[in-house]
């Protein structure tokens, strides 16, 4: 994928890869939520009450699915490209930018506030802290993927326009 500017599209292989890699990050989050589920449940109520975090409570992992649905229009929108399904890949990745800066801050919020819990729930509350702390890392990648795609959709979107304009008006006056 070229950064320069007469390159104003992301190239079919790029699209599929960056779908992809959605797709995965999507799956791991899912994936992650069903383990921390498992891993919060579990927990017996010693004296100090059970650990469960905000993004525990919200869900938050298990928006990964907004990354599935993301990555699999962004497919479709290569396998069959038009400018419908390319303005809703564009919104299906601006969602997967809210979703991911949403993530991040509630997981920096968990992750910068512990409360002492007790001993016998302190290995699994340090445990969902770790895998919070992988989470973070594939927030922030979501992030910027949906980011970069979005910014090269917006661009790919003005050219189709300004393009179907320019043939329009050829059509009209064929002296240009």
């Amino acid at each position: 994928m070229a950064l320069c500017a007469c390159c104003t599209k992301v190239s079919e292989a790029d699209s599929l890869v960056l779908a992809a890699i959605q797709i995965m990050i999507g799956i791991f989050c899912v994936f992650m939520w069903y383990l921390l589920l498992i891993l919060y449940m579990g927990q017996i109520k010693g004296v100090f009450g059970t650990y469960e975090p905000i993004t525990y409570k919200t869900g938050c992992s298990l928006w990964g699915i907004v990354f599935i649905i993301s990555g699999i229009t962004i497919i479709r929108v290569t396998r069959h490209p038009s400018q419908r399904l390319l303005t809703y890949a564009m919104l299906m990745n601006i969602l997967c930018i809210i979703v991911a800066t949403i993530s991040t801050i509630l997981t920096v919020v968990e992750l910068s506030s512990f409360e002492s819990v007790s001993y016998r729930n302190y290995g699994q509350a340090k445990l969902g802290r770790e895998i919070s702390r992988v989470l973070l890392s594939f927030y922030t990648l979501e992030l910027c993927i949906a980011f970069t795609y979005t910014i090269f959709g917006c661009v790919g979107l003005v050219t189709r326009s300004e393009d179907a304009q320019f043939s329009s008006v050829a059509q009209l006056c064929p002296i240009l």
